[in-house]
């Protein structure tokens, strides 16, 4: 149940008072608006929504019953960035399309050095995400692929240029013949966890599979149905419980653990997993709403889409766009 947009409203700013004094305390991986629940059955009185690793005493000890007035619900969860890794030698074949697609998936075609506790054991692994959608750059007539920082960058060793392929190397792709394009942009700060790739494939087709073209974008709405096609899970869809999360997740090798604010909040279980970082939300009239970033098994979040596109200055490309351009080769 979604309590009205006036309640909400007028909670927020108690939220945003302390979310950062919660999130810095230890096991708190988010905050956010939400329902208060008793015995795992919502009561419908708003609250402030505290997720934490691991619920206990200590936990609960740490954030106080309400904040002024405004009462809190402790949340077990923990969320992690949903790119998927592989050593090069376990890699295994995966669906390749002759038309890049949303909802495809791809990556880096450089390896990548993880370390423990990311992976058992130290060594260079290989990464895959979702391509969400496709967008030009603003004053420039280009096409580049839409996903996550995460995906397509990785680490603080990442640089614009970085070959991109598909399928991805985790899916039996070469790093060499399957390239598709190269890292243009990228973006990790605020509300934003994203990336886009220029193309160097005329091959190009402005739908995501199985859903249909993307025809614009629009803000997420509580209650409203989304839709979303990843590399791991295909096609999935959730209801949107809240556009207010804050939450921490840890990218790891060298970046850190970060804090992303203003996030969707989709309260599915099962909505995504690893290698559905990048795909896009669609509403029902098809027009995107956020890009995918990671989550739990219980449920997922994303970016909403307008800061997205504003901090890589691209815009969306949809069917029917006047002067649809055509990629060119090491632009």
């Amino acid at each position: 149940m979604a309590y009205p947009d006036d309640e909400r409203a007028a909670i927020r700013p108690i939220k945003k008072l302390v979310e950062d004094d919660f999130l810095s305390r230890p096991g708190v991986v988010g905050v956010d608006l939400g329902e208060k629940t008793v015995g795992g059955r919502a009561t419908g009185v708003p609250a402030i929504v505290v997720f934490v690793r691991r619920k206990g005493p200590a936990a609960q000890f740490a954030i106080p019953p309400d904040v002024l007035g405004v009462p809190t619900d402790v949340v077990e969860d923990s969320f992690s960035p949903h790119h998927t890794i592989a050593s090069p030698e376990g890699v295994s074949g995966a669906e390749r399309h002759e038309l890049l697609l949303g909802g495809i998936g791809i990556g880096p075609s450089r390896a990548i050095r993880f370390v423990p506790p990311d992976v058992p054991e130290v060594d260079d692994y290989v990464v895959a995400g979702t391509l969400g959608a496709f967008v030009t750059p603003r004053r420039r007539h280009m096409v580049m692929a839409l996903t996550s920082f995460h995906v397509a960058c990785v680490d603080d060793a990442w640089a614009v240029g970085d070959p991109m392929v598909h399928p991805s190397r985790v899916d039996g792709g070469h790093p060499v013949h399957d390239r598709v394009g190269a890292l243009a942009r990228a973006a990790l700060s605020g509300a934003v966890d994203a990336a886009a790739i220029m193309l160097t494939t005329p091959c190009v087709q402005l739908d995501v599979v199985e859903l249909g073209p993307v025809l614009g974008q629009a803000e997420a709405r509580i209650g409203q149905r989304v839709r979303k096609r990843g590399r791991t899970t295909a096609v999935t869809e959730g209801v949107v419980a809240s556009t207010d999360a804050a939450i921490r997740l840890d990218f790891g090798v060298g970046l850190g653990v970060r804090t992303l604010y203003d996030q969707i909040r989709v309260e599915t279980p099962g909505f995504a997993d690893h290698g559905d970082s990048g795909a896009v939300l669609l509403d029902d009239a098809n027009l995107v709403v956020g890009l995918y970033c990671g989550g739990s098994p219980r449920r997922g979040f994303a970016n909403p889409i307008r800061p997205v596109l504003d901090q890589l200055d691209v815009d969306l490309l949809t069917p029917g766009a006047r002067g649809l351009p055509t990629p060119v080769p090491g632009a």
